[in-house]
This record gives structure tokens, C-alpha cells and sequence, in this order.
């Protein structure tokens, strides 16, 4: 894993621009702080921040090979899973390998393949490839979207890196948010449109695309999509090939020549990847170890509704005596949670899930101090129907975002002068639009196209929110996460499973459960649902209430250019009491609010935001 980053330009000499490539490098040195690299010519620079797991020696960046004398050069964040596979085929070809790192697996891939190596790849990444001689660039992004590339794109030139902060440190680049940027942060924040960020001239390739730029422009192309098909396998059948994608694909992900770990809530989806991790590990003779992440002096009661927040401890604990995990409890402050939200947001660099972010931070930092790599069950919730909006019937005919509501209170907040369009109709249009492109056979039942379009949704929607706040939370503490569940194979054999078995028994997420049914502890099994738990603590809240508070007590504060001062003393002083509905997700909630609303300051303040018409 790494940071990446690169400017090719066909008008300017990019070597006068020495100073602000360093400044680039350095923003990525979180990312990658055991090592750094850089190619570059009047043409062409491409920069590498690299965090060592595998092959310290021969996975240096960037990476040089020669074919029929031609030049490629290459940086690349990621992991390839199936790297002696694609490495016996091209051996086959007559390639041969100077050490066993998947850097150098990718490129002699793209030597063998071209474009068409990206149909070989299981893994997450994303990279850039520079052909020398013909004078291109060819880049790619994993099929899921686990790791990031944004870029801006001009005349002669393409600007390219893992993370916004890094395109802004380049003079070509300017931290510019319009009306519509204004609408993205406000309400469709804290998730964001496909391809699209805040910021006017600043996108991200959205997963599974790839593209060129050369002297002829920009070239983009989607090289996978989920193809819909009439899925014909009894449920014996499903249930066994299920449970072999998600042994292979775990098991594929231990890889690693540094520690290694699993998160662990005792939930389902952690504890299937911890219980398959523990049983490889004892294999060799050795023991896996497992973090999970509490609150100091919270208890989460159990409540009625749409979730269950019952205390994970018991569960964990069941979970580690099963496996017999090493096991560690990261117990957070409430009052650094709410301070940490200002790391969270310059990691993320754009405001983000609140508590959510900043408590996901500081757990990562924590691991990191023993680990290196951890697996973690994000993702099964949108991929097996985990969320009350796959098995609430109240969810099916809403004709918007799930988890997103509350669009006319969230426009009340903003500034007219910058609303010259209806904001339900903004966000209606991206909800429709999204909704067309659903994968259908045309033979499903009304239940199973609403919930393919309901999965569709949270793929490319909200999925990746959740991947943008694992990625920057991690690789801002130098810590990789892999995500199992997010194994191409199966979302593409999972998204066409009709509803009516994969809610087997009637629960959420109940195939996942049957898979797993006879290897893990019954209470672990049949346990409802508990979100990622969100901080409610008394000093939680006074610290979001005062960081708000110290906002409307400062003339100066940037978010005023943009909200009515007015509405927000009356969202603090009536608790939020207009949201009837949390503000995004589950959980999202007045304390939750309060910190959103510090984190857009606080983006706004730290990256000099210029508010354009």
C-alpha cells in the first residue's frame, strides 16, 4: 500500500516544478512512510509513498521495465490476491520476475496484456503506467473502489494523486467549491455523487474505470460492470459456492511479510473473517490477533427500532474464546473522539461521517502501533442486505436515497443566493440517473428489481463513503485495511441472488448467516444487527456543542459565507429537533450534526476554500 501521485504536462518543462512536486510527495508521506521515489522529465512526473508489506527490497517504486525498447514506468497503491496466478501465466509467456512483489507482477501484466490485464486482476488498487515511448499514460481503479485516484485534467495536461490534498499542493490546482460543490457537502454530504468531490476542478475515476491521456486528451472507459443474470443455483448449492469465495478470498488476503490482524466486533461479518483468519494461522502453529473498539464509560443500551445497540463486549468476547484470538480492546476518550474530528476531516479533505471518521482514526492509530495490515468486515451490509432499508417494506417505495432524507431541513441551512435550483430535484436527479443504470435480466419480480436497484444504490453510493473513511482513516496512521467482502467475485455472484433467498429466514443478511451456521457460536450467528457505534456520551456532546458554539461566537468563521447563522443557533438550541430523520445513514444524529457542521468549518478554514459563483 502507498500514496500516489503524478503530472504530465505537453506545454510546460514539469522539471521547473521540482519544489512543487516535493510539496505533493510530502503530503502523501502518511501514506507511505517507509519509503519514497520519483520518476521524472520535461514531460512527466510520477512520485511514490511507499508503506512496505510485501517484498521490501523489489517493490520499490517507481518501477522501470523494458519491452521491444520501449519504457514503462509505474507507481501503484494496493494488492494484487492473485498475484502466483497471474504470475505462472505470464512465465508461461516467457517473462521472468527479478523478485515476488505484485508491483512487478502489475506491470509485466500490462507489457503482456495491455489494457486487457486489468480482466486478470483480483485485488484493489489503483495505478499509473507511463508509456515512454508513445508518450501516454494508462490508469486504473479496482472494480470496488477500495483505493482512490482523483485527478484534474486540463489543456496539454493531467494531474493525478491518491488523496485531494495532494492536487492542491500543485499550482495547477485551486481549492475552487461552487453552488453545486455547496450541494454535494450539503445535501448529499457526507457521501458523494460518483466520479464527482466538493471541489469545481477536481474528480475521481470512479471504480472500475480506467483511462489514458496523451497528446490527443483524456480518454475514459469502464472496464467492469456488474452483468445481470438469472441466477439458477438451488440453495445448497449457493450456500457452498458462497462459502468458498469468501474462504478463497480471505484466505488470499493474510498474505503479508508484516504483522498482520483482524478487526473484530462480534458481529457477523468481522467474526466470519477473524474465525477463517484464526483457522489458517493455526494451521502454521501461530495466533491471530483481533482489535475491537469501545467507548470509555459508554453502554450501549439495547432499543427498539430500526437497530439493535446492544454492548459488543459480550459478543467479542464469545468470539475470541471460539478462535482463541490475541486479543485487544481499544478504548477511546469521549473528549479526544470530539477533538480528533479535525484530524479526521484533513484526512479525509472533505467533511466527512462525523464521529464515525474521527473515532476510526484514532482506533487505526492505535493498531498501527503493533500491526501493519487488518482486515476488516466492511462492506457485507450493502453486498448481503444488512441495512433496515433491504428488509423494511417502508423502504422499498422511496423514491430516494435510503439512508439520505431530511432535503428541504438540510436546504434551509444554505445561504439562498446559492440555491438557484430546487435542491429535491438536485438530489432527485442523481437518485433517478443512478437508478436507470441498475444491471436487470428483465425477468425479476417487482421485489427483486427494487432490491437490485436498492443493492445498485449502496454499491456506488453509499458503499463508498464507508471505503473513503476506512482508506483515509488507515493510511493516515500508515495502516492498510483489506476488505474481503469487497472480492469482485462476489459482489458480481451475490448481486443476483433473488431477495427471497438471500434474506433467507426472513433476516437481514440471513444467506451470510446460513453459510457461516455451522462454524461459528450460535449467539454470534443470529445476532441483529449493530452499526458501527456512534458516540451519544454527555462529554461527547458538550464538545461538539462548544466547538459550534466557538462557530457562532466568530465573526470570522467561513462557514457563514455559506449557512444562515440564524438556522443554526436554532438547529443547536432545539437539539435538532426539525430532523426527524438522521442526517445520513442509521446513526447520524444531533451530536452527529453539530460535528458535521464543525467539520465543513473546518474544511473550509484549513484549505482556504474559495466559494466561486
Amino acid at each position: 500500500m502507498s500514496g500516489i501521485c503524478g503530472w504530465m504536462d505537453f506545454q510546460q518543462d514539469i522539471f521547473s516544478f521540482e519544489k512543487d512536486l516535493q510539496k505533493m510527495s510530502e503530503t502523501l508521506r502518511r501514506r507511505g512512510p517507509d519509503d519514497t521515489g520519483m520518476y521524472i522529465n520535461r514531460q512527466i512526473a510520477l512520485i511514490h509513498r511507499r508503506l512496505s508489506v510485501i517484498d521490501d527490497e523489489n517493490g520499490k517504486q517507481p518501477i522501470y521495465k523494458t519491452k521491444d525498447g520501449n519504457e514503462y514506468i509505474m507507481v501503484y497503491n494496493g494488492e494484487l490476491y492473485n498475484t502466483e496466478e497471474i504470475r505462472k501465466d505470464l512465465r508461461e509467456l516467457g517473462y521472468k520476475f527479478d523478485g515476488y512483489s505484485d508491483t512487478e507482477v502489475l506491470l509485466l501484466s500490462y507489457l503482456a496484456w495491455g489494457k486487457t490485464c486489468l480482466e486478470h486482476f483480483n485485488g484493489i488498487f489503483a495505478f499509473a503506467i507511463y508509456d515512454k515511448t508513445n508518450e501516454f499514460l494508462f490508469a486504473a481503479r479496482d472494480r470496488a473502489g477500495v483505493k482512490p485516484f482523483f485527478y484534474h485534467a486540463y489543456m496539454g495536461g493531467f494531474i493525478f494523486a491518491s488523496e485531494i490534498k495532494t492536487l492542491l499542493k500543485n499550482p495547477m490546482v485551486k481549492p475552487n467549491v461552487n453552488r453545486y460543490g455547496i450541494a454535494e457537502v450539503f445535501l448529499i454530504g457526507p457521501g458523494r455523487t460518483p466520479g464527482s468531490t466538493a471541489f469545481t476542478d477536481i474528480e475521481e475515476l470512479k471504480p472500475g474505470h480506467c483511462l489514458t491521456f496523451g497528446k490527443d486528451g483524456l480518454q475514459i472507459h469502464q472496464y467492469w460492470e456488474i452483468k445481470p443474470q438469472i441466477h439458477t443455483d438451488r440453495l445448497q448449492d449457493t450456500i457452498e459456492h458462497l462459502h468458498y469465495l469468501l474462504t478463497d478470498t480471505i484466505k488470499r488476503q493474510l498474505v503479508s511479510d508484516v504483522p498482520l490482524c483482524c478487526f473484530l466486533s462480534g458481529g457477523l461479518d468481522s467474526s466470519i473473517i477473524s474465525a477463517v483468519a484464526a483457522g489458517e494461522y493455526a494451521k502454521d502453529g501461530k495466533v491471530i490477533s483481533t482489535y475491537s473498539i469501545s467507548y470509555s464509560e459508554n453502554e450501549r443500551e439495547s432499543k427498539s427500532g430500526l437497530c439493535s445497540f446492544n454492548n459488543d463486549d459480550h459478543y467479542v468476547t464469545l468470539m475470541q474464546k471460539a478462535i482463541g484470538s490475541n486479543h485487544n480492546n481499544v478504548v477511546l476518550e469521549n473528549d479526544k473522539v470530539g477533538d480528533a474530528l479535525y484530524a479526521a476531516t484533513c484526512a479525509r479533505d472533505l467533511p466527512g461521517m462525523a464521529d464515525a471518521d474521527s473515532s476510526l482514526l484514532l482506533f487505526c492509530g492505535q493498531v498501527k502501533k503493533r500491526h501493519t495490515v487488518a482486515l476488516s468486515g466492511e462492506c457485507a451490509d450493502e453486498i448481503f442486505g444488512g441495512y433496515p432499508w433491504y428488509t423494511n417494506p417502508e423502504f422499498w417505495n422511496l423514491a430516494d436515497f435510503p439512508w439520505s432524507g431530511n432535503t428541504t431541513l438540510k436546504a434551509m441551512l444554505i445561504r439562498n443566493k446559492f440555491l438557484t435550483f430546487d435542491p429535491q430535484e438536485y438530489v432527485q436527479e442523481r437518485y433517478k440517473t443512478s437508478i436507470a443504470k441498475t444491471p436487470k435480466t428483465g425477468e425479476e419480480s417487482d421485489l427483486d428489481r427494487r432490491i437490485k436497484e436498492i443493492t445498485y444504490l449502496n454499491l456506488n453510493w453509499f458503499m463508498q463513503t464507508l471505503l473513503d473513511r476506512e482508506d483515509r482513516a488507515s493510511m493516515y496512521n500508515g495502516l492498510e485495511i483489506r476488505v474481503p467482502f469487497c472480492d469482485h467475485r462476489i459482489i458480481e455472484y451475490t448481486f443476483n441472488i433473488p431477495w427471497e433467498m438471500k434474506c433467507y429466514a426472513g433476516r437481514e443478511k440471513g444467506l451470510l448467516r446460513k453459510v457461516f451456521s455451522e462454524e461459528l457460536p450460535h449467539e454470534i450467528v443470529y445476532r441483529k444487527k449493530s452499526p458501527y457505534p456512534k458516540n451519544n456520551h454527555p462529554n461527547y456532546v458538550e464538545n461538539v456543542k462548544k466547538k459550534v458554539r466557538n462557530i457562532l461566537a466568530a465573526s470570522s468563521s467561513p462557514i457563514f459565507e455559506i449557512i444562515k447563522e440564524t438556522e443554526l443557533k436554532n438547529l443547536l438550541e432545539t437539539e435538532g429537533a426539525l430532523f426527524s430523520k438522521p442526517w445520513y445513514g442509521q446513526m447520524m444524529n444531533f451530536p452527529q450534526i453539530l460535528a458535521y457542521i464543525y467539520m465543513i468549518d473546518t474544511w473550509l478554514k484549513e484549505y482556504n476554500v474559495d466559494i466561486i459563483d
